[in-house]
């Protein structure tokens, strides 16, 4: 046994012990979040058993053989094939746990748990893929065989002994789960190793020391959560692998806490670089995340991501999307980063896939569902959705030039989209909107309204309601968990089952709202369109009322069974026409919605004159420049060196504060104001937590090494286009000599922009 890494943990918010099994938590379900070289973990059982005593390891011929054959034949623990074996239609699977309303009642049952505040989810007795009965042989099998490390890994799960040992076994938890790494084309071939977790339990109370207190109690052994690998011999009999066993400790000592990862066989220790590091990393990479994460009062307010598909059919996918579409990164017209949206939609597509293939699977379909994007941008969702074999459209109220790439078998149309009878898509089975906008809480009306069938996926972005900006009312949610609930809501009004999941996209923005299932009979779809319309109703009366004011009253609703529409459904208010005529059901749902303009309008500073940009740049730069601060250039040791004035920093009020009124009267009317002007000039200033400082180039050098292949060919691309403001304004010129600056040191250096090639049609 060797002990890899040991850290003091400070709790001024005495957080723990609690706050450890709560670190101890994510990494036992969300290892990936840590080791980015998984995927996630299948939680496949949970049991609670008697701790086994060092005299009843040995074989026991009867009893063992008993046990042996159970474990043998438990399901899911020989797979077929090396998978996984059959996947529970229910219970901990994080990719699979629980479908429709029961299975999420469950699941938030099950994040709840019987902890308490700061700890881990209770393990569930017999709550597993398999029968608990089953994990419970398997875990006889191990420690019943010599060969599962007997009383020597009973000694190590034990840890050091805390105050009098009871005379009755401790109860143990354990908790089966199947580690996934990432595929990809350096390891296509991933295969997920199980693992079982144990954790003990003791109703001892350790006495403080010297002062007659009771420190709190470790309700565990000692504080222990040990990891055992587990392999199949040739009968398929499951057993620990001993040489990877290691284990997360928490100790007090006086008044200090100590976290510490040990290792069971050090000498023995296979790394394999996945899903077995090297001791290196646990005892430093992993141990400071527990660390931190142990003393961490802050609470998410979202769920574990890929909790409502299967994370090993999503990791394939991916990585099949990934490799096949790789090359719209180095095609991208659009001005947008490339990476950022490939990536993302290639996240998005094969998050799709895999919810409707497992939603084939479960309503017995064969066809492949069809869709409709609204809102759909550049429309690679689309064309990845149709590429494989899904019958869909994207609109849009802007055509993009990328979309003359994708070919004709990527159905994109341009045209806005407002709601009313005659934007329904009845044919459809899935209304999608990624990052939709003004339509986000209109999609959910619009899929209840198309059909009994119509499902709907939405990825909230910009928060609006059914008529413009969406207006805070609890100030203990953050804006953007009060506008998941607003559209959570919205979904329950039209009689949705609404799910929550969350995605794995490189946005800040990645919660994705999913309506599968109604809670309602096709017969009740009369009364409970009158339901959606008092409802959305209802959001009018509150939109319309300033803060503190009594809502005005509304004009009666044009009650219409629109003759010929199979639905019959309900026009909203929309107001009364010229005359007292009620306008027709066909026209928009709700007054005063707006879709978006054809032609977007600038407003991020970009539009304004140049000579008003330049005459603000200069007088920033100035502000801060006199703040000196000098650097010495060149080599310190020779004569050659010069100071260089870096400037100090200023907060953007501040700097506010120094523009003459008409100045920031003008700023105003740009969306982002002086932040935004500042950030576009990003030669000049570096704008970081609301301060802004003058940009030193020798450590953007640096950081550009790093940056990935495509944003390095974009530089390369803009070298010496422009000319270098410090060498035409700065006092001292530019801290960089002429052959490493990016931008030209005068005009005699500037070279002609690069005129983009000609784009090739993606078939």
């Amino acid at each position: 046994m060797a002990e890899v890494g040991r850290a003091a943990v400070r709790d001024p918010g005495a957080l723990l012990p609690g706050g450890f099994w709560a670190a101890v938590a994510v990494w036992l379900e969300r290892p990936q979040v840590a080791n980015k070289r998984l995927c996630g973990v299948r939680l496949e059982a949970r049991r609670s058993v008697a701790e086994p005593r060092a005299e009843d390891c040995g074989q026991r011929p009867n009893a063992g053989r008993e046990q042996e054959e159970r474990a043998a034949a438990a399901p899911g623990l020989r797979p077929p094939d090396g998978a996984l074996g059959p996947r529970p239609s229910s219970g901990p699977d994080l990719g699979t746990a629980g479908r429709g309303p029961e299975g999420a009642r469950r699941r938030r049952g099950e994040e709840r748990g019987d902890g308490g505040p700061g700890q881990p989810r209770e393990p569930a007795v017999g709550d597993a893929g398999f029968p608990a009965s089953d994990l419970e042989s398997a875990w006889d099998a191990c420690f019943r065989s010599q060969a599962g490390g007997g009383p020597e890994v009973l000694a190590f799960l034990a840890g050091p002994p805390v105050g009098p040992q009871p005379g009755a076994p401790r109860q143990l938890d354990l908790v089966l789960r199947s580690v996934i790494p990432k595929t990809g084309p350096r390891c296509p071939l991933a295969v997920p190793r199980r693992e079982m977790v144990v954790r003990g339990r003791s109703d001892l109370t350790a006495p403080g020391v010297g002062d007659g207190r009771e420190d709190r109690v470790l309700n565990v052994l000692n504080g222990t959560v040990t990891f055992l690998p587990l392999e199949e011999d040739d009968r398929g009999n499951l057993k620990v692998e001993t040489s990877n066993v290691y284990q997360i400790r928490l100790s007090q000592s006086r008044e200090e806490w100590f976290i510490s990862i040990l290792i069971f066989c050090p000498e023995r220790w296979h790394s394999d670089g996945i899903v077995y590091p090297r001791p290196s990393w646990l005892g430093e990479e992993l141990l400071a995340r527990l660390a931190r994460w142990s003393v961490d009062s802050k609470k998410s307010e979202f769920k574990s991501t890929l909790s409502l598909i299967s994370i090993i059919k999503y990791s394939k996918t991916y990585q099949m999307l990934k490799e096949k579409y790789k090359d719209m990164v180095k095609v991208w017209p659009e001005v947008t980063d490339p990476e950022k949206f490939v990536y993302e939609d290639v996240a998005l597509a094969a998050y799709l896939l895999v919810l409707w293939e497992e939603e084939r699977e479960e309503r017995g379909l064969t066809a492949k569902q069809s869709f409709v994007d609204l809102g759909c941008g550049n429309g690679l969702l689309v064309h990845i959705l149709s590429t494989e074999g899904h019958p869909g459209r994207g609109i849009d109220v802007r055509r993009r030039k990328i979309w003359d790439m994708y070919g004709p078998q990527t159905c994109l149309e341009e045209d806005a989209i407002t709601p009313n009878d005659k934007t329904l898509f009845p044919d459809v089975d899935w209304l999608i909107g990624n990052h939709s906008d003004e339509l986000t809480p209109w999609i959910p009306v619009i899929a209840a309204r198309s059909s009994y069938g119509c499902r709907f996926f939405v990825l909230p972005c910009c928060f609006f309601d059914f008529i413009g900006k969406y207006s805070r009312r609890q100030s203990r949610k953050t804006q953007y968990r009060e506008y998941l609930d607003f559209i959570t809501e919205v979904g329950l009004a039209c009689g949705f089952h609404v799910e929550e999941d969350c995605l794995r996209i490189p946005s800040t923005k990645r919660v994705c709202l999913i309506g599968k299932s109604r809670t309602y009979s096709p017969a009740r779809e009369v009364s409970m369109d009158k339901q959606r319309t008092r409802y959305i109703n209802s959001r009018r009366g509150h939109l319309a009322s300033p803060p503190g004011e009594t809502p005005a009253s509304l004009p009666p609703r044009a009650a219409v069974g629109h003759e010929g529409h199979p639905n019959g459904h309900q026009a909203l208010d929309v107001g009364a026409a010229e005359g007292g005529a009620e306008a027709p059901a066909d026209e928009l749902w709700l007054s005063g919605f707006q879709p978006r303009e054809k032609v977007e309008h600038l407003r991020n500073c970009a539009t304004l004159p140049r000579d008003f940009i330049d005459q603000v740049v200069l007088q920033v730069a100035h502000l801060l420049l006199d703040r000196e601060e000098q650097i010495s250039i060149g080599d310190a040791s020779s004569s050659s060196s010069k100071a260089w004035n870096r400037g100090g920093s200023l907060s953007l009020t501040e700097v506010a504060s120094e523009l003459d009124p008409e100045t920031l009267q003008r700023l105003k009317r740009e969306c982002g104001g002086l932040q935004t002007l500042l950030r576009n000039n990003h030669q000049v200033f570096e704008v970081l937590n609301g301060r802004v400082h003058i940009r030193d180039w020798r450590e953007e050098q640096l950081q550009r090494q790093q940056h990935p292949e495509a944003k390095r060919r974009l530089f390369s691309e803009a070298f010496k286009t422009r000319i270098c403001w410090f060498f035409s304004h700065h006092p001292d010129g530019c801290v960089l000599p002429s052959d490493s600056c990016p931008f030209a040191h005068g005009p005699a250096e500037l070279r002609p922009p690069r005129t983009p090639k000609k784009k090739k049609q993606i078939l």
